[in-house]
């Protein structure tokens, strides 16, 4: 199933996935860490990718494992931005 990814986004599931030999895409509710597509190995890598895409230092105090769990989850807390409603 073809899936809009932003370029952050998509750059992040390319990082996932080029270290994977039995994924060859990825959906954005794929759960990667029951899917053990990022291990403690990976994390601070991938922490790093992320900071990357970014372009903020994460601050993984207080966060939720699950914030980690879905490309979907990722893009909730990370690459979101907020929409500003103006009125006219």
């Amino acid at each position: 199933m073809a899936q809009f990814l932003s370029p952050k986004l998509a750059a992040i599931r390319d990082w996932i996935l080029a270290r994977q030999e039995e994924f060859v895409d990825l959906d954005v509710d794929t759960d990667l860490i029951e899917n053990r597509l990022i291990d403690s190995l990976d994390f601070a890598e991938f922490l790093f990718v992320l900071e990357e895409a970014t372009g903020s230092i994460i601050e993984i105090e207080g966060l939720d494992l699950d914030t980690f769990r879905t490309l979907r989850s990722i893009e909730a807390r990370f690459l979101r931005q907020e929409v500003v409603h103006v009125r006219e």
